[in-house]
């Protein structure tokens, strides 16, 4: 089958890594352009533009989809069938209906439910225990279109939002091979998404970071989690703020305020929540410093328990 590819990050790539893999024919992809990243601001090539050229499928990176440029490009690659996943850009009607098979996405919840930016990360924020992704046809509004098919998985309680992606980023490329064959025979059956069910998943920021410690010791867990990679819940520790990036729950009770520290020695540190419990911080970042375990941090910071 002729396919021309739409994403930009990490998970994107196991899915257009399958396409080439499974003998269909990506004629072109399209990606963001190269954005300036990390400390030194160097510009970057995205993943999947990387992941392209090493196949040497031609790779475009238009500022826009709406001046008619990309439109052509596309007209003259002729694709049966546009797949997309985490492009980051709402394709145009023109460009959805050019396909004679259609457009399709890869969306990391099981829609309707976490419809926008961030489902991963929202999903593991709100405390859910199951998610999944969802093969859909794309259709103008906001993850609205009909579902194609779906898989769904447990989110294990030591599973931050980084490792749920690159899990569902390679269940999305399975569902995709699945799903394809009955695409181009016409034999799927697309069901339209109740609107009633439906929820929104908005983008992430820095806002959400901090760490208010009189919610519950599963309500931090789940921030810490949700907000791993990025932008990583933060607290101050004895003066010292630090990102949290690993806590475990203890179900260990306690009768301290909420952020006091129950223990803080080589047996681990934890800290108490509202709900009466304490949750034990694993891994932490200090303020300008490298990721560490708990008992590396202590070993040079010892913090007095109270």
């Amino acid at each position: 089958m002729r396919i021309v590819f739409f994403g930009t990050p990490d998970f994107a790539v196991p899915a257009l890594t399958a396409l080439v893999e499974s003998g269909n024919q990506v004629v072109g992809v399209f990606t963001q352009p190269d954005r300036p990243s990390n400390r030194g601001m160097k510009l970057t090539q995205p993943p999947v533009k990387v992941c392209a050229q090493e196949a040497g499928i031609p790779v475009w990176q238009p500022d826009t989809l709406r001046d008619g440029a990309a439109l052509a490009v596309l007209r003259e690659l002729a694709p049966q069938l546009i797949v997309v996943a985490a492009y980051g850009k709402i394709l145009p009607e023109e460009i959805l209906a050019l396909p004679p098979l259609g457009c399709v996405n890869i969306h990391s919840s099981l829609l309707p439910k976490y419809r926008g930016a961030a489902p991963i990360q929202w999903a593991i924020l709100n405390g859910e225990s199951h998610t999944g992704v969802t093969l859909m046809y794309m259709a103008q509004g906001l993850d609205t279109g009909d579902i194609l098919a779906q898989a769904e998985t447990e989110i294990p309680l030591d599973e931050d939002a980084g490792q749920l992606q690159r899990r569902l980023a390679r269940m999305g490329a399975q569902l995709l091979l699945a799903t394809l064959p009955e695409l181009e025979e016409g034999r799927v059956t697309a069901i339209a998404q109740e609107e009633a069910l439906a929820s929104y998943a908005p983008m992430l920021s820095k806002a959400l970071s901090p760490v208010d410690w009189s919610r519950t010791a599963r309500q931090i867990h789940d921030q810490v989690r949700g907000l791993s990679p990025w932008p990583a819940a933060e607290t101050m520790l004895d003066g010292v703020r630090c990102k949290l990036w690993r806590t475990a729950l203890t179900g260990q009770a306690t009768q301290k305020a909420p952020g006091s520290v129950v223990q803080a020695d080589r047996r681990g540190l934890k800290l108490a929540c509202g709900d009466g419990q304490a949750l034990e911080v694993l891994e932490l970042q200090p303020e300008g410093k490298k990721r560490m375990t708990a008992s590396a941090f202590l070993a040079g910071h010892p913090i007095p328990v109270t």
